[in-house]
């Protein structure tokens, strides 16, 4: 029987995350992945998927070290940088940058300290390419700042306020990692031949580049442009569901209740938005869409899923649409890299065939 897509088919074991899309949970490791949002830093977070424990103060400090002394680009990660056309795609450039460095001691055998070093470096990436496309001179990474927090600060070259911070923290934990979704399994895939981890993230990158996967929040903020104001949402949420048209950040493919990332994201949007009218707008069209969706399509189960809240956030902290799918990858980062080497230490390739329904000659 041919499952197209290879929806619903096992293709490996794992022991990094699990997710019941009927009760609604995302665990990381035994813990459900919103107490490791809400309780832990990036750094703890990324240690956990790594090294399958919860780390001890004197860990966290080196893990630490070692993410900050992999920050600074390289001079010749630069003059690549430089030299690409100024209207490429952030997500291109990343993959571009990011393959780059595969002549510089990456191989068989993927280690974490390989993962360490390609989390370190895409936000400096990001922040680099988006400041130069911007006519700004690029701000070197501060060695006095956490992971996230130096990554707001490269970005705008200002001291990013505490909330801000740990609104975008929560998100990143929150996408660190989710299951074999297209990108993880493209980069299994890839290092399932004994191939490199740049180049298993490489084909990461470029599978999250595609819309279907990785570019949700941008559509979400769109949407919420088009509304405006409160009193218009029935009209234009009625208005695409009459068309049969998808209502952006609703429904998701694996979760059929509410999706456990974006309870926590709308938690901490409340947190950050206080006030702001824009959160607020975001607020109403989700009432109002889940009352809709219900209508137009009951028994469907369709909830706020964490593209949704993830573009409340960002834009909360004012984060441009075109760095939304940039930043999401700077967060998955460590998930694929973990199931890199998870792949690696019990590997056998990934080798599925096909069906041909072509012509045959006369045999």
């Amino acid at each position: 029987m041919i499952q197209h897509g290879l929806k619903g088919v096992i293709a490996a074991e794992t022991a990094i995350s699990y997710i019941d899309g009927q009760k609604g949970h995302l665990v990381y490791r035994g813990h459900e992945a919103r107490e490791i949002a809400l309780k832990y830093t990036f750094e703890e977070a990324a240690y956990f998927l790594w090294y399958g424990v919860l780390p001890t103060g004197d860990e966290v400090k080196d893990l630490d070290k070692k993410l900050k002394a992999n920050r600074v680009l390289p001079e010749n990660i630069q003059s690549i940088i430089h030299h690409l056309p100024n209207d490429m795609e952030l997500m291109s450039v990343i993959r571009t940058v990011i393959s780059s460095m595969g002549d510089s001691g990456f191989k068989w055998k993927p280690t974490i300290d390989e993962a360490i070093q390609l989390t370190a470096v895409i936000p400096t990436i990001i922040a680099y390419w988006k400041r130069k496309a911007s006519g700004l001179p690029p701000v070197k990474p501060n060695e006095q700042y956490g992971h996230v927090e130096n990554y707001l600060y490269m970005l705008t070259g200002e001291k990013p306020s505490k909330v801000h911070v740990k609104a975008l923290e929560t998100y990143m934990i929150l996408t660190l990692e989710h299951g074999m979704n297209a990108s993880t399994f493209s980069a299994r895939v890839t290092v399932s031949t004994e191939s490199d981890m740049v180049s298993a993230i490489t084909s990461a990158i470029g599978t999250m580049k595609g819309p279907l996967h990785g570019g949700a929040p941008s559509d979400v903020t769109k949407m919420l442009n088009e509304i405006g104001k409160k009193e218009y949402a029935e009209k234009w949420l009625r208005a695409k569901l009459e068309k049969g048209e998808r209502l952006m950040g609703f429904g998701h493919r694996v979760y059929k209740t509410k999706d456990p990332r974006a309870l926590a994201l709308r938690e901490k949007a409340l947190e950050v938005g206080q006030d702001d009218p824009w959160l607020a707008l975001a607020l109403h069209v989700e009432q109002t869409a889940i009352r809709l969706l219900e209508e137009y399509k009951p028994g469907r189960n369709l909830y706020t899923n964490v593209e949704f809240f993830a573009a409340a956030v960002m834009r909360s902290i004012n984060m441009e649409d075109d760095l939304f799918t940039p930043t999401f990858t700077a967060s998955r980062i460590v998930g694929w890299t973990a199931h890199v080497l998870e792949q690696a230490e019990r590997n056998v390739l990934f080798r599925p065939e096909s069906q041909y329904i072509g012509q045959l000659p006369d045999f």
